[in-house]
Formats: C-alpha cells, sequence, structure tokens
C-alpha cells in the first residue's frame, strides 16, 4: 500500500504547497482591500462569515463525498472551481465594476471550495504515509504550508502595488492549474471498503461513529470552542496594527509575515521530533502558550513587540494542531475519516463565524486590545478544564 510512499507524497505537498501559495496571495489581497477600503469590523464581521459559513454548509456532505468517491478527483473539482470564481473577479476589477460586495461573495464561493479541499488533504495523507510517519509529514506540511505564507504576503504586497490586485487575482489562477495538474500524477491508493448507501446514511453513520467514540467527540468540541475565543487573535489583528501602529500596508505584511515565520520554525520542529510521547499533553502545553501570547499582541507596546508576540504564536500554531490530526488519522478507519475530518471542519468553520458574529461589532466599539485579553482568557479556561478533567485521552 504504501510503495514509494515518499514520491507520492512530496508530489502530492509540491501540488498543495503551489495551490496554497496562489490561494494565499488571494487571501490577503483581499483582507487588505476591505481592511484599507473600509476599516470596519462590521464588515471584517459578514466577510469572515461568508468566508466560514459555506464551509459548514458543504462540509456536511463533503465528508461522506470523500469517503465514497475518488478523493483525487474532488480534490481537483474543487481547486478548479476555487480559481474559476477568482478569475471571474479579476475580469470584473479589470472593467471597473468590482464591489466590495461582489469581493464577500467570491470570498463565500471560494469557501464551499475549501470545504471540500481542507478536510480532502487531510484524508488522503493516511492513505499515502505509514502511520509511523504520520507526525513527521503533518510537521512537513505545516512548514511547507508556513513558506508560502511567510512569502505570500510579501509578494501579494509586491504585486498588489505595482501591477494590482487583478494581477494578484489571476496569479492564483494561474497556481491553480500548476496544482491540478501535479495532483493528476498522483497514485492515491484505493479506499479498502467503500459503502454504497446514500449521503444521509453515511452522514448518520459518520455522526453514530463520533458519538460512540467519546475521544473523538471532545476533541471536537475542544476545537471548537478554542477556536471560537482565538477569533480576536486570528480576524482583528489587522484592526489592531492599523488603528495602534500605522495604515501603512507594510506593517500588514509584516504582521502576517512575522506569523508565517512562527509557523515555520514550529513546523519544522514537528519534522524533526520523531513523536509525542503525550500528544494530548502537548496540545495542552502549546494551546496555553497560544492563550497567554494573545495577552501579549494586547499588552505590546511597540510594533516591533507585537511582531515577537506574533512570531511566538505562529511557532504554538503547528505544534498544537499536528498532535490532533494524527490522532484522528491514526485511530479513526481510513472509511471514516473524510466524514470526520470533515466534521472537524465543520467545527471550525462554525467556530470563526460565531466568534466574530459577537467579537467583530464589539471591535467598532471597544479595543481590540480588551478583545485579546476575553480571547486569551477563554483560551487559557479551556486548556486549564481539559487537563484538570483530563478530558483529552490521545
Amino acid at each position: 500500500m504504501y510503495e514509494n510512499w515518499k514520491i507520492q507524497t512530496g508530489k502530492f505537498l509540491t501540488a498543495q504547497t503551489i495551490s496554497l501559495f496562489g490561494s494565499a496571495l488571494v487571501q490577503y489581497a483581499m483582507v487588505w482591500y476591505l481592511t484599507l477600503y473600509t476599516g470596519s469590523g462590521k464588515v471584517l464581521t459578514l466577510s469572515t462569515i461568508c468566508g466560514f459559513l459555506p464551509q459548514v454548509l458543504i462540509s456536511l456532505f463533503a465528508g461522506t463525498w470523500l469517503d465514497r468517491y475518488n478523493r483525487k478527483k474532488l480534490m481537483m473539482i474543487s481547486d478548479g472551481m476555487i480559481a474559476f470564481v477568482t478569475g471571474i473577479l479579476g475580469i470584473s476589477f479589470l472593467m471597473g465594476k468590482a464591489t466590495t460586495a461582489g469581493v464577500i461573495v467570491v470570498l463565500a464561493m471560494r469557501s464551499v471550495g475549501s470545504g471540500i479541499q481542507t478536510p480532502a488533504a487531510q484524508a488522503v495523507i493516511p492513505q499515502l504515509v505509514p502511520k509511523e510517519a504520520l507526525v513527521q509529514v503533518n510537521g512537513i506540511q505545516s512548514t511547507s504550508s508556513a513558506i508560502t505564507n511567510f512569502l505570500a504576503p510579501a509578494a501579494s504586497g509586491a504585486v498588489l502595488g505595482i501591477l494590482g490586485i487583478e494581477a494578484t487575482l489571476f496569479l492564483d489562477v494561474i497556481t491553480a492549474v500548476m496544482g491540478i495538474s501535479i495532483t493528476s500524477t498522483i497514485m492515491i491508493p484505493e479506499l479498502k471498503a467503500k459503502t454504497e448507501a446514500s449521503s444521509w446514511i453515511q452522514m448518520a453513520e459518520g455522526i453514530g461513529f463520533i458519538r460512540k467514540n467519546q475521544d473523538v467527540c471532545y476533541l471536537l468540541l475542544f476545537e471548537f470552542v478554542t477556536m471560537f475565543f482565538v477569533t480576536p487573535s486570528a480576524f482583528l489583528t489587522p484592526l489592531l496594527v492599523s488603528r495602534s501602529f500605522g495604515k501603512e500596508v507594510w506593517r500588514l505584511t509584516c504582521s502576517e509575515m512575522t506569523y508565517s515565520l512562527g509557523m515555520i520554525l514550529g513546523g519544522l520542529l514537528l519534522a524533526v521530533w520523531k513523536g509525542y510521547p503525550r500528544r494530548a499533553k502537548a496540545t495542552l502545553l502549546t494551546g496555553t502558550w497560544y492563550g497567554m501570547l494573545m495577552f501579549g499582541l494586547g499588552l505590546a507596546p511597540t510594533f516591533g513587540v507585537y511582531l515577537l508576540c506574533n512570531t511566538l504564536i505562529g511557532i504554538a500554531s503547528p505544534c498544537y494542531n499536528a498532535p490532533m490530526t494524527a490522532f484522528l488519522q491514526d485511530r479513526v478507519p481510513q472509511e471514516y475519516h473524510g466524514r470526520v475530518f470533515g466534521f472537524l471542519q465543520i467545527a471550525m468553520s462554525m467556530a470563526f463565524p460565531l466568534g466574530m458574529l459577537i467579537f467583530g461589532p464589539l471591535a467598532d466599539v471597544m479595543e481590540i486590545r480588551l478583545l485579546l485579553f476575553i480571547g486569551g482568557s477563554g483560551v487559557l479556561g479551556v486548556m486549564a478544564y481539559s487537563f484538570f478533567r483530563k478530558k483529552l485521552n490521545f
């Protein structure tokens, strides 16, 4: 099953990296467009909801599709759909007919594609990689993802400043075509067992599997609540930077690049680390670290201190996520991977819009720093409860 797995995995990670780079260019361009041209917490709230809510809706079915149909083809179709709607937006900018509403609509349509693409990538990895190498490969994937996110803000800022947003959007189309071409050559083993049951029955089976596995069930709940409290640091820091330190694009670029630099360091740590004696403990420790650093973002007296805290948060992110991902890839049967990762995607996609419904409007009447204190306190509370009640068992 895992013959030549390193070659196939290398091709898979290369395709994902190229596609992710183009998507990151567009994501930064859109967020900066909305941030700099509106400066409104309500607009960012609406864009966040439209960027994540469609993932919730499509993920209800994406998980069953991934366990029923060819995962490689579904990844290629979703990547192609994202590129298509992005190209349409680029044309609208060229014609001078683009609007804030149009950008938000495209964010929503791209979210639909991501709702299939993200759980598909997580489900494909254990089909390619032996169990003993899962943590390391997830670390390598985090590193490659972080490198693209590190380079993307600078590249996006340069392309945006020199050639305009239209060129940024069309670059995503080009990288998507490249990624799809490489993905088409990857040999992904077929699932051992496929069911002919309807999607609704498969969905019910997935829910039943999660309910019977208390460790998996609590992990999804744990991730949902944690991501809810992480919302201020994930989506409101551009407003913090523009309001507290300056509205220059280079400041937003530095903010994104330092976070990605931290993720590179964290991913490299995972790539050379042979594994976790206690994966749950690693997640809880790095989650606590993340919560404390949210206080650091809010207390930062200068832009330099803010960037330092942002880098340290970036290091914590892959160290927090990789043990949970490896646990699910290892313990959950492959025929359930699509549905379980689909529900994980739902948990995250619901947490962020719900968080922005609360924190976003507050950002227009309260200081972002105070919202970071509230969110950081919530993260620390979740970690403490899970540790003392011994709720995470993996």
